[in-house]
């Protein structure tokens, strides 16, 4: 575990996408961007025009895939585009190639779905957004109900909220822990939910989630499938 901040650059590398979740991408950006010697380029295939996450927000990317030789850190945000990136094989080979001499790769809610249509959480324990976590096994990864899971070098935050735990638990690999304490008291991090955190053991508001993402998360689990099929990963019942 690292106890001083980086001696050079640390490199970060954030995929912005058409159709991402913003708090997916810019909660941890609000933690990453403050660790000294960071500089994060938010890449996409373009840096012409903004992408448009899954409300509307606008967020204009500062690299090119083309433009980025390496990165020391590869985040992946989720979010709705994320069905599109599953199968789109210029973002997958970028992802790829980051990943090959990156220290950490990274996600937050479904953006680890991205990174196992990639072939890069083949093995590994990992997690995502409760309500496609099932899906990880598709992709040849173990899925793992917890907020943030490491597995060597794999870090995964499940959904939305907690790029933010994701975040700071890597600045602690990346800078000590008193760098990453120091990051949590400036942002002021003092989770206080607004309602139990364990809403999911009411019955009736799990079923209400589940019926207005049903038609969706059927296509994201029938996308997980065919691509598992595709990297080799053998069937599963069910």
């Amino acid at each position: 575990m690292a106890e001083t901040p980086p001696a050079g650059p640390l490199n970060i590398v954030m995929l912005a996408f058409p159709r991402f979740t913003q708090l997916d991408l810019t909660a941890p950006y609000e933690v990453l961007a403050r660790i000294a010697g960071a500089k994060v380029e938010l890449a996409w295939k373009t840096a012409k025009a903004p992408v448009e996450d899954d409300l509307g927000l606008r967020i204009m990317p500062t690299a090119r895939f083309k433009d980025i030789a390496a990165c020391d850190v590869l985040f992946v945000p989720g979010g709705p585009g994320q069905l599109a990136l599953m199968e789109d094989e210029e973002t997958l080979a970028f992802l790829r190639r980051m990943a090959a001499g990156a220290r950490y790769v990274t996600s937050v809610c479904t953006g680890s779905l991205v990174l196992g249509a990639a072939g890069l959480l083949m093995g590994y324990r990992a997690t995502c957004h409760w309500l496609s976590l099932p899906q990880l096994a598709f992709l040849g990864a173990i899925p793992v109900e917890e907020r943030v899971v490491v597995d060597g070098n794999r870090f995964t935050g499940a959904g939305v909220s907690s790029g933010t735990d994701l975040a700071l638990r890597l600045a602690v690999e990346l800078a000590g822990e008193e760098e990453a304490r120091r990051i949590a008291l400036a942002i002021e991090y003092q989770p206080a939910p607004a309602f139990p955190p364990r809403d999911r053991e009411d019955p009736a508001l799990v079923a209400a989630v589940r019926a207005r993402t049903q038609k969706f998360q059927q296509e994201r689990e029938e996308t997980a499938r065919r691509v598992g099929a595709r990297l080799g990963v053998p069937l599963r019942a069910g």
